[in-house]
C-alpha cells in the first residue's frame, strides 16, 4: 500500500479530503442506525427512516472498516512497541473510559429493574470479553490491527480469500467478537491491501464526474432492489444464516453488496469533497471517534424527550431528530472542551496512557517495503 497515500500526503495536504468525507458519511449512518432502531423499539413501531437504515445495511459497516484499514500500510512495519501503543493501547484506553461512562449512566436504570451490584460488576467484567453495546467497533479494531500484523508474512490472496470465506460462512457463535470478526475482517483487509486502487478510484471519480454519477445510479438501483426484495423461502432455509429476510442477506450476495457499497461511498464522497457546503462531512470525519464515543447520551436523552413530549411527530421524524442530536451533541461537547480546556482526556489520550513516547506519529513521505501480504501493482 501506501505509496499513493504517501504521495497525496507529501503533496502538501495533511489530510486527504475525501477520506474524511467518507468517515463523516459513515459515522452519520452508524448514528442513524442506532437512533432509528432505538426509537422504533421504544415506540413499538417503525417509520420512514427505517427504510433508509435498511438501505444502508449492506455497506454501512463494511465501508467504515475499509476506511479504517486504508492507511495501515504506512505504519504496519513500525517497531512492535510503537505499533502496539498506537493500534491497541490507544483504543483500549477509550474503550475502558467510555465503557465506564456508559455504566455510570445506565447502572441506576438497571438497578431499578432489579439488578444487584454484584450482577452489575459481573456484567462490567464480561464487557472485556464480550464487547459492550455501541463500543464494539473500537473493541474490534485493535484485534484487526494485531492479526493483520501477524499475518502479513503470508501471501495476500490466501489471507484475503480466507477472510472472504469467513464472511460468507454462517458464523453465529453467539460471541460478538467472533461473529463480527468473521463478518467484517475482509473489508478491513481490503482497505489495507488495495489502498492504491482505492486512491486511484477516487482520482478517477473526481476526473470523470459524469461516469461516476452513472456508476452511482446503477449501484443505487441495484442496492435498493437487493435490499428490499424479500428472499424466497427456499433460499432462506438453505442459507444457514440467521435473520435472512431479503436478497441482500444471502451469503455471497452480502459480500458483493458490501464491496459494491464501499466502492460507491468512496466515489460519492470523492465527488462531495469537491462541493462547497459539504465541509461538515469532513469535520465529522476528522472527529469521527468523538461522535462514535459520545453519541449514546444525546441520542438516549433526545429519544426519551421526543417520545414523551412530541407525540404529534411521526416515528420517522423523531428518528431523524434523534439522529441529528446524536451527531451534533458530541460536536458541541468537543467545542466546550476546546473552549474551557477541561475534559480533554475524554477524546485524547493523556500522557500517562501512552506506552511509547519515542516519537509522534505523522504521515510519512514513503511507504513501507512491500510484503507478500500485499497484491502486486
Amino acid at each position: 500500500m501506501s505509496q499513493v497515500a504517501a504521495t497525496h500526503m507529501s503533496s502538501g495536504q495533511s489530510r486527504i479530503g475525501w477520506v474524511d468525507h467518507a468517515k463523516g458519511f459513515c459515522i452519520i449512518f452508524v448514528v442513524m442506525m442506532h437512533s432509528t432502531l432505538g426509537v422504533g423499539n421504544a415506540a413499538g413501531a417503525e417509520g420512514w427512516m427505517h427504510y433508509l437504515v435498511q438501505f444502508a445495511k449492506p455497506f454501512r459497516m463494511p465501508d467504515f472498516f475499509l476506511i479504517s484499514g486504508l492507511f495501515l500500510g504506512l505504519v504496519i512495519d513500525r517497531p512492535w512497541r510503537r505499533y502496539f501503543d498506537r493500534k491497541v493501547v490507544h483504543f483500549f484506553y477509550f474503550y475502558v473510559l467510555w465503557l465506564s461512562i456508559q455504566f455510570v449512566f445506565k447502572a441506576p436504570g438497571w438497578m431499578a429493574e432489579g439488578k444487584t451490584p454484584g450482577e452489575l460488576a459481573s456484567f462490567f467484567a464480561m464487557s472485556f470479553v464480550e464487547p459492550f453495546g455501541t463500543l464494539w467497533f473500537i473493541y474490534m479494531l485493535p484485534v484487526f490491527f494485531v492479526i493483520t500484523r501477524l499475518l502479513k508474512r503470508f501471501h495476500w490472496a490466501l489471507v484475503l480469500g480466507a477472510a472472504a470465506v469467513l464472511e460468507i460462512l454462517p458464523v453465529h457463535t453467539g460471541w460478538l467478537m467472533l461473529d463480527e470478526f468473521a463478518a467484517r475482517y475482509v473489508y478491513f483487509l481490503a482497505g489495507y491491501m488495495f489502498a492504491n486502487r482505492i486512491f486511484d478510484l477516487s482520482d478517477w471519480a473526481i476526473a470523470n464526474h459524469g461516469k461516476a454519477l452513472l456508476l452511482l445510479l446503477a449501484w443505487f438501483l441495484g442496492n435498493a432492489f437487493m435490499t428490499f426484495a424479500p428472499v424466497p423461502a427456499l433460499f432462506a432455509g438453505l442459507s444457514g444464516h440467521e435473520g435472512v429476510t431479503h436478497l441482500s442477506d444471502l451469503p455471497i450476495v452480502s459480500l458483493v453488496l458490501g464491496a459494491a457499497g464501499a466502492i460507491a461511498v468512496i466515489v460519492l464522497t470523492s465527488l462531495l469533497s469537491r462541493i462547497r457546503g459539504t465541509d461538515f462531512l469532513g469535520y465529522l470525519g476528522k472527529n469521527s471517534i468523538v461522535v462514535y464515543l459520545a453519541f449514546f447520551l444525546p441520542m438516549a436523552v433526545s429519544r426519551a424527550i421526543l417520545l414523551k413530549f412530541a407525540p404529534f411527530l411521526d416515528i420517522g421524524t423523531i428518528s431523524l431528530l434523534v439522529t441529528i442530536c446524536g451527531v451534533v451533541g458530541p460536536v458541541i461537547l468537543l467545542a466546550v472542551i476546546n473552549w474551557t480546556g477541561f475534559g480533554g482526556f475524554l477524546f485524547k489520550r493523556p500522557q500517562w496512557a501512552i506506552l511509547d513516547r519515542t516519537s509522534k506519529d505523522g504521515p510519512t513521505r514513503s511507504g513501507p517495503a512491500k510484503s507478500a501480504f500485499q497484491p502486486a501493482e
